[in-house]
């Protein structure tokens, strides 16, 4: 074909493909959907910079790392963690001017007090004796051996067959600031988990009882309660005790001041012009010896006080106490005292008492005065609150 012929050609079917067009694209049938121009959806402000923004930001977005960080310092977690601002009591408050004794004798013989110590390493003349019971705490002046098991003298000069012990040196913490968040000590040995569940995975630490932990944020899960202590580590309620300081006083309490007693939690609480000066762990009344939910005061204060008596019948339960340390009843037979013959704290274990750690009960013995309230309660709501339920019950 000649070029001229291809021109030819060409030419027509461009003019053919332009008359199919309309003569103007802008005057299309008005009934035809515009497409309108894109836009971008979002004119938004940036990212903020990672870190603490209590106060949202006007000019950048608190999202990502920044949301993580201000969700923690809204529960009083920092990075680095910021430690508690507490202290312990001086440690002179754990001494006492007391040497305590287990009497241990064989299971169903009586203990007995003797003129010598010869007397009382041959069993014989002896000047008085104890009923037998589970638990029997004396004083002593004087200690000696005979093959090697020792023998006890009192103030009196009598002598008889117990072990010296010694007692707790754990002490609570005193607050000057106000607390950000909660608090608890570790009662048993525990790694922690990554996630609030018995199925997470370990966390490579090793805590143990009497580590002081901060607490961030709880969960209920698989049948208990998870408490946050870092992030990424969880431990169980079995495992912890916690503290979250009031935010208001008890009803019936007009002076900001008082003692709170957590029966579920097993904690001991002083509040002064309405604010946490205090918190300790303590024992209280096992099933079926509760100590009594209610608000109390403050009747009696004694230095040291002997206990005794008995529960059971048959009075196999007989127990002797002497000089228990930094008495204060406050419900009947119930009392707030050192307990020198416990080892462990953040358990139910008495008879009704509240039982505390020497060193605690002298400083807490030293705060409080006749007259002040005692609030015991137990969130939980497994504690008897009738009082009929504790007109016979006594308490140590």
């Amino acid at each position: 074909m000649s070029k001229r012929k291809i021109f030819l050609f060409s030419f027509t079917a461009l003019m053919l493909f332009s008359l199919a067009l309309p003569a103007d694209v802008s005057a299309q049938d008005e009934t035809t959907p515009k497409t309108p121009p894109a836009v971008e959806p979002y004119e938004g402000l940036p990212l903020c910079a990672p870190g603490v923004y209590l106060v949202t930001p006007v000019d950048c977005l608190p999202l990502g790392p920044s949301a993580t960080l201000t969700q923690w310092a809204r529960r009083g977690m920092t990075l680095p963690q910021r430690p508690l601002p507490a202290s312990h009591p001086d440690i002179s408050y754990t001494e006492l001017d007391q040497k305590y004794a287990k009497i241990n004798v064989p299971p169903g013989v009586q203990a007995a007090y003797y003129p010598t110590i010869d007397a009382a390493v041959a069993g014989w003349g002896a000047l008085s004796t104890l009923p037998i019971g589970q638990t029997l705490y004396i004083t002593y002046e004087n200690v000696s051996y005979y093959d090697g098991n020792p023998y006890l003298a009192n103030k009196r000069g009598e002598w008889i067959r117990a072990s010296p012990t010694t007692y707790s040196n754990f002490q609570g913490l005193l607050f000057k600031l106000q607390l950000l968040n909660n608090f608890g000590w570790i009662i048993d040995v525990v790694s922690p988990n990554r996630e609030p569940s018995i199925y997470g995975q370990k966390v490579n630490v090793n805590l143990t009882r009497g580590d002081l932990v901060q607490v961030y944020d709880k969960v209920e899960a698989e049948g208990t309660t998870w408490y946050m202590i870092k992030p990424g580590q969880w431990v169980d309620r079995n495992k912890i005790r916690v503290v979250t300081p009031s935010l208001s006083a008890p009803e019936g309490v007009d002076n900001g001041r008082w003692i709170e007693i957590n029966l579920y939690e097993q904690t001991l609480t002083v509040y002064e012009d309405n604010r946490l000066i205090f918190a300790t762990l303590v024992a209280t009344g096992f099933e079926p010896y509760y100590t009594r939910p209610g608000l109390f005061q403050i009747r009696e204060k004694k230095d040291l006080e002997t206990m005794t008596g008995a529960f059971a019948t048959g009075k196999v339960d007989y127990y002797l106490l002497e000089n228990v340390p930094w008495t204060m009843y406050y419900d009947g037979p119930r009392a707030i005292h050192g307990a020198y013959w416990r080892a462990m704290f953040g358990y139910e274990q008495s008879h009704g008492c509240v039982n505390l750690s020497v060193g605690d009960s002298h400083w807490l013995y030293d705060w409080a005065a006749e007259g002040d309230w005692v609030y015991v309660w137990d969130p939980s709501g497994k504690t008897p609150t009738d009082p009929e339920f504790y007109k016979e019950s006594g308490a140590f």
